[in-house]
């Protein structure tokens, strides 16, 4: 994905391109929501929220039910970006499933959907 990327000129770590496909699929949330769904610790997270929001592509916004907590939310250049970068996403993603036939490639989609599920079970336990 890094290399698909810096083909396209743009200067963006693969963890950030996680943040804002996150971002540009659940729509804003806290930072806390985002580090936990990225797997990144606070003082990560931060310093990501710092470097994305210093170029424009996301920005925080007061949250309407917690006082304390922000909201995270992609900026217009984000979305552009997101948009930019959802084509690298389906050619890395056709490329790592080339070799697969249909029903290969359903069975993968299944037995991963699958596993997140039992995962996301678990951590609810």
């Amino acid at each position: 994905m890094e290399a698909e990327i810096a083909d396209k000129g743009m200067d963006l770590r693969y963890i950030q391109f996680v943040m804002l496909k996150r971002l540009a699929m659940l729509g804003p949330m806290t930072a806390t929501e985002l580090a936990r769904s990225v797997e990144l610790d606070g003082g990560a997270m931060t310093r990501q929220l710092d470097q994305l929001e210093g170029r424009g592509y996301l920005r925080r916004r007061p949250h309407a039910q917690d006082r304390r907590a922000l909201r995270i939310e992609l900026t217009e250049a984000g979305n552009a970006l997101w948009q930019q970068l959802t084509s690298c996403n389906d050619r890395v993603l056709e490329a790592a499933q080339h070799s697969l036939s249909e029903v290969e490639r359903e069975r993968l989609h299944d037995y991963l959907g699958r596993v997140l599920h039992a995962l996301r079970d678990k951590n609810r336990s």
